[in-house]
């Protein structure tokens, strides 16, 4: 004996089962999305770390290269002096350009699981309208 079907309440049941279901569904699209975009934190994570270990050793070895270029600079020929700028230049440069690279990595960290959000505000408003 079917007992939801006697009380009139089938069609109900069937309605919070399908419910149900719909829910479970876009809770798993819910994660699917949010993995996806740890990946993609987790890899920014890696590059700004990698970045920053560059930017630590470059500036390491720029200090050394200006204070050598320094030293340099009372030597006898002027051959040495060009040199040492040259190479002390072309550390200063690298390093530049390491820490410009470093500053965009940072400021893309900012919006992450912007997808996972906005999915998650709109699932919010949506639940806000049907009640």
């Amino acid at each position: 004996m079917n007992w939801l079907s006697l009380l009139g309440l089938e069609a109900f049941a069937a309605r919070w089962r399908a419910n149900a279901i719909e829910g479970v569904i876009a809770a798993e699209d819910r994660l699917a999305l949010a993995r996806l975009e740890w990946l993609d934190q987790k890899q920014r994570l890696q590059q700004l770390l990698a970045l920053l270990i560059a930017v630590i050793g470059l500036t390491m070895v720029a200090l050394v290269m200006v204070s050598m270029a320094v030293l340099v600079q009372f030597w006898d020929t002027p051959h040495r002096v060009l040199a040492a700028w040259v190479v002390a230049g072309t550390w200063l440069v690298a390093w530049c350009a390491a820490i410009v690279t470093l500053v965009a990595v940072v400021r893309s960290m900012g919006n992450g699981f912007a997808l996972t959000r906005r999915e998650l505000s709109q699932d919010w408003r949506d639940i806000k309208e049907r009640l």
